[in-house]
């Protein structure tokens, strides 16, 4: 991560204003896959590549916010910023920002220097830490606390209503409520949480493919249909489904001959997909990484058969992983049609891992795979 000290001059340079300093992690998500919208359960863990966003006020009532990875600045009149996206990365902070002023938060004048190390493109939420280092650096401005699923869910709207991604809530809560050493387990239908903790002697290993299928844009309103429909087929049996998170398998096997197929597998993978990761969670709470790793493997295996959702890259990265020494779990994370792959790695081995991983992977592809060892991260904070 850049030095925030290093961020602070940089921003005291161009501003000349001493900033208070805040970061806000990405993630991966351990398991729980598209459960999300069925109101279910997922577990991300919040990770050390994060936003940093310096912050100090202003008097002539401007809001200059400055991206150090792009070296571009956007300045606007804080009483009269804009109603609607213009496309580029300026619309996740000033999407913030809109959000707050329209509950009643008054944005004065204000320096923001955003830097983020954060891979683009990766599935590893970028979007949402950006989103969160804002709201939370405003709101430490404005010397006002705002409690971290409150925040989240406002960053959250950010995105949906600013930006225009139709986003669940797991990516902004864990950027704004992770604990170090821990994953987190979120129901999605309350936004309740607990802990559990991924122990010392274990490393995340999160392996880029490189890829990311064309066909992932579509395919995701696809799967999402299929999804509702399953649901609205088993709440014409059982009227108190309302969504997936409320089947079970055997409502599926009494009336799944009545779901098209495809609608069928993908609500056998959400169905399944929300026991599991309920499991993972339970297990480490008692140490157990062999359930863990079981529940990771079954998890990918369901994400690439019953959802359709992987590639044959990212199936290849899961199963070369399973040859390599201190393997504990693997299974692709995120939307799907590409990205990265999680693996819990015994940290011994975690290097070694990775390089083996890295050059199987080339050597099967011909791609050259990014790999990023991280640990399980702080949620937001001030750091300077």
């Amino acid at each position: 991560m850049k030095d925030a000290t290093t961020l602070a001059r940089a921003h005291e340079d161009r501003f000349a204003a001493r900033p208070q300093v805040y970061a806000a992690p990405g993630r991966v998500n351990l398991i729980g896959e598209h459960t999300d919208y069925a109101e279910g359960f997922v577990m991300p863990v919040a990770i050390d590549f994060a936003t940093l966003g310096a912050i100090s006020g202003r008097e002539d009532g401007r809001v200059v916010v400055y991206a150090e990875n792009f070296g571009e600045e956007r300045s606007f009149d804080a009483d009269a910023l804009p109603t609607a996206r213009s496309g580029d990365w300026s619309d996740y902070p000033l999407g913030v920002m809109r959000v707050l002023a329209g509950e009643g938060y008054a944005i004065p004048g204000l320096s923001l220097s955003l830097w983020g190390d954060v891979p683009l493109g990766s599935g590893l939420s970028s979007s949402a830490s950006v989103e969160v280092a804002t709201a939370t650096a405003i709101a430490g401005l404005l010397g006002v606390a705002i409690a971290g699923p409150r925040l989240a869910r406002l960053c959250q709207r950010a995105e949906n209503e600013f930006v225009g991604a139709n986003c669940g809530i797991m990516d902004q809560f864990i950027s704004a409520n992770g604990a170090a050493d821990h994953a987190l387990l979120l129901d999605c239908r309350d936004l309740s949480y607990r802990l559990a903790p991924i122990p010392e002697t274990v490393s995340l290993v999160i392996a880029n493919t490189m890829v990311k299928h064309s066909i992932a844009g579509g395919e995701y309103g696809t799967r999402r249909a299929e999804v509702e429909l399953a649901c609205r087929i088993l709440a014409s049996h059982r009227p108190e489904i309302r969504f997936l998170r409320d089947a079970t398998v055997s409502d599926l096997g009494r009336w799944g001959e009545e779901i098209p197929l495809a609608a069928r597998k993908r609500a056998r993978h959400i169905i399944t997909e929300n026991t599991r990761t309920v499991e993972a969670a339970e297990a480490l709470l008692r140490n157990d990484l062999s359930t863990v790793g079981r529940l990771m493997q079954e998890a990918h295996a369901s994400y690439s058969q019953d959802f359709e959702a992987s590639c044959a890259e990212a199936d290849t990265m899961v199963e070369l992983a399973q040859e390599i020494p201190g393997l504990i779990g693997a299974r692709l994370t995120g939307g799907g049609f590409g990205g990265c792959t999680v693996n819990l790695v015994e940290k011994s081995l975690a290097r070694e891992f990775a390089a083996r991983l890295a050059e199987g992977y080339r050597s099967a592809t011909g791609i050259r795979a990014e790999m990023h060892l991280c640990r399980a991260s702080e949620g937001a904070h001030r750091v300077l």
